[in-house]
């Protein structure tokens, strides 16, 4: 991946107060009109004439740049990866992060960067944009510098929030937490299962309850992923053959089936001995609910009573998006037998223990 770099002081004449790397992906955040009126990536190195605010914020901005900037939804493991790495090179010299990201996939990546760092120490906060940074009403100005000035935050020389978050819309929120849940507003996301880590109106309120403490870990970098999964999404009236289309999928690993309430599945017989076969097969089953809110409580129903019984795992109240990327990364980092045992407990904050 090409990538160009920018070094930006806003601090001068001023000593900057701390070193923050912006990694700008893609997506509507940096996209401006042209004198033709074609949309194209914004020159970072007019971004303080065009945020005179940054100024203010007395930093030292290290702007890298795919070349080629990516729409969120062609993002893939290469892009996870790109960003990681360049988190885990850039990390001893930044006090912390700040990725622009389209916001459809965004949740997903945030999710996959939270697994791939153990041993984070610093922030890593993902924001984007509703409306391009160009647009007069555009919600990227706000997002952005708010973004920074968490990305720079301090407390007696310890960050304020050393994990990986989505700040958009006045509010942080856990990035393997949070979900896409809106596209015409600029309120994008919520965090149905863990409270905010932070929000901001006068100032910035930090819920320092919430915010993630590092766990002795030495810092490191997880970047092989596997593919291999699929998604079962359950609804009135599924078929037999649809069922079984997605569990004898060629080459798949593991299924996550998105059932309904607190993890309720249908209880016909040919289910559960589809479930049962694809299980024996050696292929991990991980019920995620399909609701924003909540956890999966197998067994407190009938419906879900027999998923715990032939040996579905829970995945309590993680979200669809963050199910995605830990499997992914667990499967290819770890093996299949080694994920099995370990994908329904907590690795970054992304589920109750």
């Amino acid at each position: 991946m090409n990538y160009t770099r920018i070094q930006i002081d806003t601090a001068t004449p001023a000593k900057p107060r701390s070193k923050v790397m912006l990694i700008y992906t893609g997506g509507t955040f940096g996209m401006t009109y042209n004198e033709t009126g074609v949309l194209v990536p914004f020159d970072f190195s007019l971004i303080k004439e065009q945020l005179p605010a940054l100024r203010n914020l007395y930093l030292e901005i290290t702007v890298v740049a795919f070349t080629t900037p990516v729409d969120s939804s062609n993002i893939s493991p290469d892009h996870w990866k790109a960003i990681g790495q360049i988190i885990f090179e850039n990390y001893a010299s930044h006090d912390g992060f700040v990725v622009l990201h389209g916001t459809d996939t965004m949740a997903f990546t945030a999710s996959a960067i939270s697994f791939m760092l153990p041993g984070l120490r610093k922030p890593v906060i993902f924001t984007g944009a509703q409306l391009p940074i160009s647009q007069p009403r555009s919600d990227a100005r706000e997002n952005l510098i708010t973004a920074l000035e968490i990305a720079s935050a301090r407390i007696d020389g310890k960050p304020v929030v050393p994990e990986v978050c989505i700040y958009f819309d006045n509010q942080l929120l856990r990035g393997n937490r949070a979900k896409k849940v809106e596209s015409m507003h600029f309120d994008a996301f919520q965090s149905g299962n863990y409270p905010a880590l932070a929000r901001a109106g006068v100032k910035i309120d930090y819920n320092a309850a919430a915010i993630a403490q590092p766990l002795a870990h030495e810092f490191n970098l997880l970047a092989a992923f596997d593919g291999a999964i699929a998604i079962l999404k359950l609804f009135p009236g599924i078929q037999q053959h649809t069922v079984e289309a997605v569990l004898n999928c060629k080459g798949v690993k593991a299924v996550i089936i998105e059932t309904f309430g607190s993890g309720n599945a249908p209880t016909a017989d040919w289910f559960i001995t589809s479930l049962k076969a694809a299980i024996d097969a050696g292929i991990i089953l991980f019920n995620v609910s399909q609701c924003p809110g909540g956890m999966v409580e197998q067994g407190r129903y009938e419906t879900s009573k027999e998923l715990a019984t032939i040996g579905v795992i829970s995945g309590r109240d993680i979200t669809l998006e963050a199910a995605v990327t830990k499997l992914m990364l667990m499967l290819g980092e770890f093996g299949v037998e080694v994920t099995r045992a370990q994908i329904g407990k907590p690795m970054a904050g992304e589920m109750a223990g």
